[in-house]
């Protein structure tokens, strides 16, 4: 009896890979074992990136935020304390749009934060 083969399977898989990995340099996107083992290894990359792309963008927005503070004679931290204590709900993200595309408005957010700064202690002797 004849063995059954599984070409069309076989070959359909390895269709569906060679398709994921067009654009791979080299021997990476044509050669069936190399670029399993490549394609792998992106989606690793991709998968940590994805998360590692928003604690890149969480650390601009608050760079940019300083730098806006500063030029108004305040600092981030004691400017993030503030808006907690006046209860403002804006996230780091609107801060450095703000900042950046409506100083207007900024300036009179850094007013109201100012405004709910705590005192400074008296002191102590």
């Amino acid at each position: 009896m004849v063995r059954a083969r599984s070409k069309t399977t076989t070959a359909a898989r390895k269709k569906r890979l060679r398709k994921l990995t067009k654009g791979f340099r080299l021997s990476r996107h044509n050669l069936y074992r190399q670029s399993r083992v490549t394609l792998m290894r992106a989606r690793v990359f991709a998968f940590r990136d994805r998360r590692a792309k928003k604690r890149m963008f969480r650390r601009l927005w608050i760079v940019r935020i300083n730098a806006a503070c500063r030029m108004r004679g305040l600092r981030y931290s004691e400017f993030i304390h503030a808006l907690q204590l006046a209860n403002v709900a804006l996230d780091r993200k609107s801060l450095s749009e703000l900042a950046i595309h409506d100083p207007a408005a900024f300036d009179q957010v850094v007013e109201l934060a100012k405004k709910h700064l705590p005192k400074p202690a008296a002191a102590a002797k």
